[in-house]
Formats: structure tokens, C-alpha cells, sequence
């Protein structure tokens, strides 16, 4: 029997649990440091077994995933470490930085067992081993940043594990990672959240901002809504990279401040030309590493009774409808409702069943 561990059973753990669990051979065990949360886990049915003690999770492992904050994986390593792990045992992480843990990894004596940092490059808007689910790495790329000391068997014992999740796994180096990591999820994050604090501080001065402020630059801006604590250690961890990128944005800013000082309408076409050129080329329905929104937008009269005929339809044929919202600020916005959907699945469905009777726009 293959003993898994999971260290840290919430969304992204619990959806590995959930992915392993019932399988031939596999047996799933949660540890958690809270009684409380090792009963949830059981109750829920996402472990096979779940205790408090790290080293009884530890020992006998032969696979052991640390599904914890990025702030706490040297922690956890650390004292790993110390355990009688068992020979070949494979250790690896979810954490969405590589550098500062494969660092870490690489200066302890493992005594037989192998490190290989990972990156399930998926998420969801909600958290918690509540909203696991054996299908949140489907589709998704899956990275894993091998040192050169990692045997390919070990890799591949890994790689082929990993493959019951149904993700595409990617092998890159982990610095290559942060580099690209840090550019198309951290450093969004950041923009995202100067610019929110940037209109709250116009916000106090003159409240229409805020009234005006739903619609468009609520979706543009919404990762600016993510954990404070976790981006803390994303951040910090990866903050050499992140420094470079800044710097790089700002000599964007000040190119297209520069335009608009000179006037220049052909250099501000041409980026924005530029910019849509290769935005059309990016992966449609591919999941990456920012969670991707299932949302419809609907034209519709504003007479009595539409919602609930909406809802019907969707109701009618049992798709999952999660949120609906009336738009009241519409710039760039290309809908009187917004329905949200948990999946690409229900959006494709809500799509097919409501365009033969209003306008809709993805």
C-alpha cells in the first residue's frame, strides 16, 4: 500500500486528497496541527486517516505533499528533516514560489528520501478543504522543478502519481519559474492593489468613485481581493524577481507617460495594437496560474419578471448559476447582468441555453 501524506488539508490539499483517494494501492493520510480540522477532514471524507502528530503522518510516507503557506515550508522542512523518513520517500510543496524552498531543500540531508518542488499552476476564488474538489487540477499545468540531483526514476514515480489529477505536468527549472511566475501572477497582484488603493485614496476626497468604480475596473482589479497574509510570503519570497519587474513596469509607465506628453497618438495605438496582438494568442480554456472567471454577460430589457426567467432556464436544466449581479456602471462592460458560474462546464451550458433569447457576451 502506498502511504500519502498531506500536510495541510484545504483547498489545494484536499483537492490532491480527493484526487488520490479510492484509488488502487493508495492510501490518503491528512495532518493538520488542529484536532478540529483532522475531524473535518474525516468527517468530509477527503483522507482515508488524519492525525496531529507530523511524524506519524511522516514516517512510512512515500509520497508527502506540503500543501502549507509559503511562509511556513522551510518550517515544515526543517522538521522533516529530523524523522526517520522512509528511503525513496518523495517530499514536494505547492507553493507558487521554487526558488527560496528548493534553496532550502538542497542544504539538508535527506538520508534517502528525494525533494522535487511543485506548483499546481490552478486556484479557486473560494478557500478551505470546503471548496476541494478532485476536479481543481484538470486541464491545469502542473510544474515540478527537479534539482539536477533528482534520479529520473524518482522524477517519473512522481510525474506519474501527479498524472491521477489529470493536470499537463511541466518540468522547469526553479528559478525559470519565479521569473516567469513572477510576471504573469505577482506582479498582476501588485498593479492590482496600487491601483485599488490609488482611486480609495481619490475615494476619500470624493465618493463617486467608489459608485462608479463597479462593472470593469471591478473585474480588472479583482485579485487586489486576495489573502493579504499569504501574498505577504509570495512576495517576500520571491522579492528579487519581483523588484526587477517593477522596475520594468515603471519604465513601461513612464514610455506611455511619455506619449502622452508628446502627444503621440500613433506610439499609444500602436501599443495597445501590440498588446491585443498578443492577448488573442493566449490560451482560451487552458487554466493558469490567476483563477480564471466563468462569467456571462446578458443584455436584457429591464422589465419585471427577467431575472427569475433567466434563473428558470438555467434552473430548468440543472446548471449550477453561483452569483447573478445587475451592472449599474457599464463602462467597458458589455451586459446589464453578470452571471457567474463555478465552471468552464455550466458556463458552456448557461451560454447554449440562454443566447437563442438575449444577447450574450463572454
Amino acid at each position: 500500500m502506498t502511504k500519502i501524506t498531506i500536510f495541510g488539508v484545504g483547498l489545494m490539499g484536499g483537492s490532491l486528497a480527493l484526487c488520490f483517494k479510492g484509488k488502487p494501492g493508495l492510501h490518503v493520510v491528512g495532518h493538520s496541527r488542529s484536532q478540529a480540522s483532522v475531524d473535518k477532514y474525516l468527517k468530509r471524507e477527503v483522507v482515508d486517516s488524519a492525525t496531529t502528530s507530523m511524524r506519524e503522518a511522516a514516517e512510512g510516507a512515500d509520497f508527502i505533499f506540503l500543501c502549507v503557506p509559503v511562509g511556513n515550508l522551510e518550517e515544515y522542512l526543517l522538521e522533516l528533516q529530523t524523522f526517520d523518513l522512509k528511503p525513496g520517500c518523495i517530499i514536494t510543496d505547492v507553493g507558487s514560489t521554487k526558488g527560496s524552498v528548493a534553496e532550502t531543500a538542497s542544504r539538508l540531508d535527506w538520508k534517502g528520501a528525494w525533494f522535487i518542488g511543485g506548483h499546481p499552476m490552478a486556484g479557486s476564488e473560494r478557500s478551505g478543504v470546503e471548496a476541494a474538489s478532485s476536479h481543481l487540477y484538470e486541464n491545469a499545468f502542473y510544474v515540478l522543478t527537479p534539482s539536477e540531483q533528482v534520479p529520473q526514476e524518482i522524477y517519473g514515480r512522481l510525474e506519474e502519481l501527479l498524472r491521477l489529477t489529470k493536470a499537463q505536468i511541466v518540468r522547469v527549472d526553479a528559478r525559470q519559474h519565479d521569473d516567469i511566475v513572477g510576471a504573469i501572477s505577482h506582479l498582476p497582484h501588485i498593479i492590482a492593489v496600487a491601483l485599488v488603493n490609488q482611486i480609495a485614496g481619490y475615494n476619500r476626497e470624493d465618493s463617486l468613485y467608489e459608485s462608479l468604480a463597479a462593472g470593469g475596473f471591478r473585474d480588472i482589479t479583482r485579485i487586489a481581493s486576495s489573502e493579504p497574509g499569504i501574498w505577504r510570503d509570495i512576495l517576500l519570497n520571491n522579492r528579487r524577481v519581483v523588484l526587477r519587474l517593477l522596475k520594468d513596469w515603471g519604465l513601461e509607465m513612464d514610455r506611455f507617460a511619455q506619449m502622452l506628453e508628446y502627444e503621440d497618438g500613433d506610439g499609444i495605438e500602436n501599443a495597445f495594437g501590440s498588446a491585443r496582438e498578443f492577448r488573442s494568442r493566449l490560451p482560451e480554456r487552458r487554466k493558469g496560474v490567476l483563477t480564471s472567471l466563468y462569467d456571462v454577460y446578458v443584455d436584457v430589457p429591464d422589465h419585471p419578471g427577467i431575472i427569475g426567467h433567466i434563473a428558470s432556464i438555467l434552473g430548468d436544466q440543472r446548471v449550477n448559476l453561483s452569483n447573478i449581479q445587475i451592472i449599474e456602471s457599464r463602462a467597458d462592460v458589455p451586459g446589464i447582468l453578470r452571471l457567474s458560474f463555478r465552471n468552464q462546464a455550466d458556463q458552456d451550458r448557461a451560454v447554449e441555453l440562454l443566447k437563442t433569447h438575449y444577447p450574450i457576451h463572454m
